[in-house]
């Protein structure tokens, strides 16, 4: 989509101006043109979509084929004001939008849905091509400073700053985490100087740090642990994580990362623990051990009776390095159940999204900000939280759609001519 050359200002006001060209704006944009109507998208960065883009550079995950009844409580305490926009807008039908764009999908055996040629761009193109045919306004390096008025909006741009006027109005402007690419929550100012309630940002989908050795650092920052089951509170994953540096991070992480964090905020222990064999009972541990090492050294002790090698054996005996004295039935017990301490999430502008935003309580059922008529909001920028693995971007689609449409009755009851 071309940006356009003709702007829109205060003395002629447009119908829909959607802030943000993100997911959950661009989505509303598609419903909106469907209806007829051009909106003008406002995006702060030179192009749009930078970090559905930046997304889908190691394989755009667009949702997951899971039973829906279980999706959604992949949202946590936000299943109740998520539900009814992705029962509106689910898994099936992401599938079937995204093959209305001409990209076919597949199921990976982890149950995440991917367009078969795995990056963001060519669904993004088509998609920006279908809204420009249907005449919605791209205006990219605007970026939303503030409120003029009720209704007329001020934006920093090229040429300078700018007031426009609209009649409704959407924000989509993210949350917190990757701010170079466009999401750096500086719209919290001016909400919080309307008298709107939010939340403070923490990093959601994050790595943690621990307190590694600087020889575990050193040996094995960058390994990654494969086919292993994280624990934390009542929640078990199995997956794989990456040792970083300072800790730990990647996809098993992630999972648990909304619960880590809630402990951490309350002081409370953040300790997960590890089965570094889930393929291999604590019984059947035991018996291996039980057979004595002889003159092997422990390493190869432990990768004979046990199959550990590496970064998971360095990982046994950075957790406890007293390991190599333990009966078998404790050293079994141990590598079942390996716990690893973790101290503090890593910065916001590291993580993968965001927890925190606009509160639900601001907002009336159609995503309209109770104390501002005609403006509404979507996607990141609202404090709920989900996992990796297609729900984020599942739940932006889905509040672009619902926003979308309260924006249309909107229009309809308080502008139409």
């Amino acid at each position: 989509m071309e940006t356009e050359t003709t702007m829109p200002d205060a003395a002629n006001a447009v119908d829909f101006a959607i802030i943000g060209a993100g997911p959950a704006g661009l989505m509303a944009a598609e419903i909106l043109c469907a209806a007829g109507h051009k909106p003008h998208i406002f995006e702060a960065m030179p192009t749009p979509a930078r970090k559905f883009l930046m997304a889908g550079k190691s394989g755009l995950n667009i949702t997951h084929s899971e039973a829906l009844e279980s999706f959604l409580t992949r949202y946590g305490a936000a299943e109740p004001q998520l539900e009814k926009a992705i029962r509106a807008f689910s898994p099936d039908d992401i599938g079937a939008w995204a093959n209305d764009l001409g990209v076919e999908t597949f199921t990976g055996s982890s149950g995440r849905i991917f367009p078969t040629v795995f990056k963001a761009s060519p669904l993004l193109r088509s998609w920006l091509k279908r809204l420009e045919q249907g005449g919605a306004n791209l205006h990219t390096r605007h970026r939303w400073r503030g409120f003029a008025d009720p209704s007329n909006l001020i934006f920093d741009t090229p040429e300078g700053e700018k007031t426009i006027s609209a009649h409704t109005v959407l924000f989509a402007l993210g949350g917190a985490s990757w701010p170079k690419l466009g999401s750096n929550g500086d719209w919290q100012q001016a909400f919080k100087g309307a008298g709107i309630t939010l939340a403070e940002f923490q990093p959601s989908n994050c790595g943690f740090d621990s307190s590694w050795s600087a020889f575990f650092s050193d040996r094995f920052a960058g390994e990654p642990i494969k086919n292993v089951k994280l624990s934390f509170q009542e929640q078990t994953v199995q997956g794989d994580f990456i040792v970083t540096k300072s800790g730990v991070e990647g996809s098993a992480i992630y999972a648990l990362s909304a619960a880590i964090r809630a402990a951490l905020v309350k002081g409370d222990d953040a300790s997960i623990t590890i089965d570094l064999t889930p393929d291999r009972s604590t019984e059947r541990l035991t018996t291996a051990l039980s057979q004595g090492r002889g003159k092997k050294s422990f390493s190869t002790f432990l990768k004979k009776a046990t199959g550990l090698i590496g970064v998971k054996a360095g990982l046994l005996r950075e957790a406890d390095p007293g390991a190599h004295t333990l009966e078998a039935d404790a050293l079994a017990t141990l590598i079942k159940a390996l716990p690893i301490r973790l101290i503090r999430p890593r910065p916001l502008a590291e993580a993968i999204s965001s927890a925190g935003g606009v509160v639900f309580g601001a907002l009336d059922e159609n995503l309209m900000i109770k104390t501002r008529p005609g403006h509404f909001c979507a996607g990141e920028m609202i404090n709920w939280d989900a996992p990796t693995g297609g729900y984020l971007l599942t739940a932006c689609f889905a509040q672009g759609r619902q926003a979308a449409n309260g924006m249309l009755n909107w229009h309809e009851k308080h502008h139409s001519k």
